[in-house]
């Protein structure tokens, strides 16, 4: 009966040792938020951030099963729509001569552990300059945070 008593303690001491001191391990190892590279031209998305950043996936869907199905293309949640805004170009990636959705697309997916296999299939690539983007320079400045690219201009920037 005493070594019961003594067992039953040694477990409520364990125990409150555990609540008290997890809170505090947790908060040592948090893992930081990820944050995706601005989107490369347009000043607002077809939708609000927060709206794309929880139903992106379902909006691309339903554009792909009318594309496929009903051959309904050009709407505004088209893939390719996405990568003309979104794709940047990173230095990391070919040494910043291609527009990629990586920078954009992969910081949330990693961050996720979410597979994106829409690229199996589409060229994730875009145009790396034209007359209505930014220049490669900017680009890559913004990219690194080293510059504030003028959003006014319809140019860069833009909601993610």
């Amino acid at each position: 009966m005493i070594h019961l008593k003594g067992l039953v303690g040694i477990l409520f001491a364990a125990v409150m040792v555990m609540t008290i001191a997890a809170p505090a391990a947790m908060a040592d190892s948090t893992v930081p938020l990820p944050s995706p590279a601005k989107a490369f031209k347009g000043k607002q998305c077809v939708e609000p951030a927060d709206v794309m950043r929880r139903q992106h996936m379902t909006f691309l869907n339903h554009q792909r099963d009318e594309t496929m199905r009903q051959g309904i293309r050009g709407n505004k949640y088209s893939l390719q729509q996405c990568i003309n805004c979104h794709a940047t170009a990173d230095p990391k990636i070919m040494g910043g001569t291609v527009r990629t959705l990586q920078p954009f697309c992969g910081e949330c997916h990693e961050y996720a552990a979410v597979n994106i296999d829409c690229f199996a299939c589409h060229n994730p690539t875009a145009p790396l300059e034209t007359s209505e983007n930014m220049p490669l320079d900017k680009m890559i400045a913004a990219h690194l945070g080293q510059g504030n690219p003028d959003v006014s201009s319809g140019k860069a920037g833009g909601a993610q």
